[in-house]
């Protein structure tokens, strides 16, 4: 069945439990991750991530899922990923 909106994004959701468990949908790429950051592209705009002993234990980019467990103490958004020029560096996109 054709979907209706004529839009090919994905709809963006976060699921947050006890501040342990994490899963992301509308994850358009994952462009770093270590056990105090990740940082996503979501339909959304750019996702940063920030915690300690961080784990991305499963990642599906064709339907766009992610699950990172660890202690998260932050979620936060910047610039809408529409906007983002690929040959700019990530200190770039995310600082300006």
């Amino acid at each position: 069945m054709e979907e209706l909106s004529g839009s090919n994004t994905r709809t963006h959701k976060i699921s947050l439990t006890n501040r342990r468990d994490c899963t992301v949908n509308g994850v358009n790429d994952v462009l770093s991750f270590d056990i105090h950051e990740v940082i996503l592209e979501t339909e959304q705009g750019m996702l940063m991530i920030k915690g300690d002993d961080l784990h991305v234990n499963r990642l599906t980019l064709e339907k766009g899922e992610v699950d990172i467990d660890g202690r998260i103490d932050s979620l936060t958004y910047s610039e809408a990923a529409g906007g983002i020029h690929k040959q700019e560096s990530l200190l770039t996109r995310l600082f300006r």
